[in-house]
């Protein structure tokens, strides 16, 4: 139900670029990458998958299927699906119908997802017409004759502060 989809079966790798390899350039091919070393530049391109380690560093611009990086990629990723793994890292935009973000995972850019754009659900539709408002305008207060003897009447008892309560200390009990 919540479950991840299951991962891709890569197809045939045909092109591995090994740990202590570097690259500079464009790299086209119609099965599967897998890079473990340094592409310094340029682009990866391939129909299949693209699969970047986790001690790859790449400064290229990766158009594929499905990419999944556990290492390091800086520039544009295009793919249907990326996967970016735990202690991966990417600096970049990526676009892409599908985007697995694993715990761990880096993203610094942009991410752009691609395909039909769900419904907004949050959008409120506006009133059909206008509800008219009708202003109450404030009626004059009256002023009423006698009303000064009235508060002074009505005004509580004062209760007795700390300097009426001198001499008072015997009739508290409560003291002692």
């Amino acid at each position: 139900m919540f479950g991840r989809e299951k991962r891709p079966e890569p197809d045939q790798i045909e092109v591995i670029l090994g740990p202590r390899a570097s690259f500079n350039g464009h790299m086209r091919c119609d099965g599967s990458i897998r890079l473990d070393g340094v592409v310094e530049g340029g682009t990866i391109e391939t129909p299949a998958n693209v699969i970047v380690t986790r001690d790859a560093m790449v400064i290229a611009d990766v158009t594929a299927r499905h990419v999944s990086v556990a290492g390091a990629v800086k520039g544009t990723i295009t793919a249907e699906r990326v996967e970016l793994l735990d202690g991966g890292r990417i600096w970049g935009s990526v676009n892409t119908a599908s985007f697995l973000l694993d715990e761990g995972g880096f993203l610094r850019g942009e991410l752009i997802m691609q395909g039909e754009a769900p419904e907004e659900p949050f959008v409120i539709p506006p009133p059909e017409a206008l509800i008219p408002v009708k202003v109450a305008e404030p009626e004059p207060a009256e002023e009423t004759e006698g009303m000064e003897e009235t508060e002074e009447a009505e005004a509580p008892e004062a209760t007795p502060g700390p300097a009426d309560m001198v001499g008072m200390e015997d009739a508290n009990p409560a003291a002692e």
